[in-house]
C-alpha cells in the first residue's frame, strides 16, 4: 500500500536520552491521525521530527513514497511539502486575512493567487472577512485562517499541534466538526497532537496512544477503547472497573458474574488469574430491593448518570439513564461483550 506518511524505526534523542524509541507509524492517504498522550510522552517530538524541525538518531521517513529521511538523506522542512498549524495560530498580525492566506504563494502569479485566496475563504466560511486583521477575529476564526493558509499551499501532509486548546469550550465542538469536514472534503491527510481524548474521539479517524516515546497502540477509537492492548491504553482512554477472574484451560472466563466466553489470541494452557476490565457501558443497573449491589456514589452528567455501586466487595462504575439514590439497592448485570483481560503483575 502507498502510504501518505511512513515512519520506520525512528529514534530521537535529547542530551543523550531517547525521547522516541524505534517508533514506526503508517498513515493512509486522507486519514486524520491523532497522536494522543500525556505531557512528555513524545507526541510533539514526533510531530516536529516529521516536520524536519528536530534531528534524528536513526530511522526512515517517506511521504507518498518519496523518502525524506534515511541514513544518507534528510530533507529540510521547506522541501517536505508539509503544512503546519500551531496552537497559537502563528498568524502575522500586520497582514490581513487574505494576505495571511497568500503568504506562502509568493511565487505564484497574481491571478492564480487571487483565485486561491477566494477558494480558501469560501472553504473556511470567511468570505466577508478577507480584509480583517487577526486581532479583529475570534479564536475560532483565527484557527480557520490558519487552516486556510496551510491548505492554500496544497501540502501532501498537514501537521497540527494542539489546534483546539485555545478555543472556547462553547465553540470547540462545532469547530472540530467543521474542520474535520473540510479535511474530508479536500482529501487532506493530517496528523494532530492533543492530550484530550474527547478531541481525539471527535476529530481523528485513528489514534496513536503514546507513552514514554513509543506507540502503545494504534487504531480506531472504538478499537482502542473497547479492545485496549495494555492497562495504560485502557486507563488513558476512559474510566473502567476491574474484577478478578480466572481463565480456564478451555478458554472460559470464570467471573463473579458467572462464566463468560473468551476469545484469546494466545490460548491459556492452565488456569490463569487475570483482571477483567469492565467499561461503564458494559453494565446495566435496575432498582431491586433484593439486588446484588448498592449505590454508593452518584454523578449527574446531563444526559445520564454515572454510578458507583458496591458489588460484593468490589466497586463498579455504571452509566445509566435511570435516576437512582445513594443507598438504594439495585441489580447489576453484564451486557454480552468480548471480555478484555490483563494478566496480574
Amino acid at each position: 500500500m502507498k502510504y501518505a506518511l511512513s515512519v520506520t524505526d525512528l529514534t530521537c534523542c535529547y542530551h543523550g536520552q531517547p525521547i522516541l524509541q524505534d517508533l514506526s507509524l503508517a498513515v493512509e492517504r486522507g486519514e486524520i491521525v491523532c497522536l494522543l498522550g500525556a505531557s512528555g510522552c513524545g507526541k510533539t517530538t514526533l510531530l516536529k521530527a516529521v516536520a524536519g524541525l528536530l534531528p534524528l538518531t536513526q530511522g526512515t521517513m517517506a511521504i507518498n513514497d518519496r523518502v525524506i529521511v534515511d541514513q544518507q538523506l534528510c530533507l529540510p522542512p521547506e522541501q517536505r511539502n508539509i503544512g503546519m498549524i500551531f496552537q497559537d495560530y502563528a498568524l502575522f498580525p500586520h497582514l490581513t486575512v487574505a494576505e495571511n492566506i497568500a503568504f506562502g504563494l509568493r511565487y505564484w502569479d497574481k491571478p492564480r493567487v487571487a483565485v486561491k485566496i477566494q477558494q480558501m475563504l469560501e472553504l473556511v466560511h470567511l468570505t466577508e472577512l478577507d480584509d480583517r486583521y487577526p486581532h479583529q477575529l475570534s479564536g475560532g476564526q483565527q484557527q480557520r485562517v490558519a487552516i486556510a493558509r496551510a491548505l492554500a499551499n496544497e501540502p501532501d501532509l498537514i501537521l497540527l499541534d494542539e489546534p483546539f486548546s485555545n478555543i472556547d469550550t462553547q465553540v470547540r465542538h462545532s469547530l472540530i466538526r467543521d474542520i474535520r469536514q473540510i479535511f474530508k472534503d479536500q482529501g487532506v491527510t493530517a496528523i494532530f497532537v492533543t492530550h484530550s481524548r474527547e478531541e481525539a474521539f471527535a476529530f481523528a479517524d485513528k489514534m496513536a496512544v503514546m507513552n514514554n516515546g513509543v506507540i502503545e497502540q494504534f487504531g480506531t477509537a472504538t478499537e482502542l477503547y473497547y479492545q485496549p492492548s495494555s492497562r495504560f491504553v485502557a486507563e488513558f482512554l476512559g474510566v473502567g472497573s476491574y474484577l478478578p477472574a480466572t481463565v480456564t484451560a478451555n478458554q472460559q472466563l470464570l467471573t463473579p458474574f458467572g462464566e463468560q466466553a473468551l476469545v484469546a489470541e494466545q490460548p491459556f494452557t492452565v488456569a490463569t488469574d487475570v483482571d477483567w476490565l469492565l467499561r461503564p457501558q458494559h453494565l446495566t443497573v435496575t432498582p431491586d430491593v433484593e439486588g446484588n449491589a448498592v449505590i454508593i456514589e452518584q454523578q449527574f452528567m446531563g444526559d445520564s448518570c454515572r454510578y458507583v455501586v458496591e458489588f460484593e466487595e468490589y466497586k463498579l462504575m455504571i452509566n445509566s439513564n435511570l435516576l437512582l439514590n445513594i443507598g438504594e439497592r439495585v441489580a447489576v448485570n453484564v451486557i454480552s461483550h468480548q471480555p478484555v483481560i490483563f494478566t496480574n503483575v
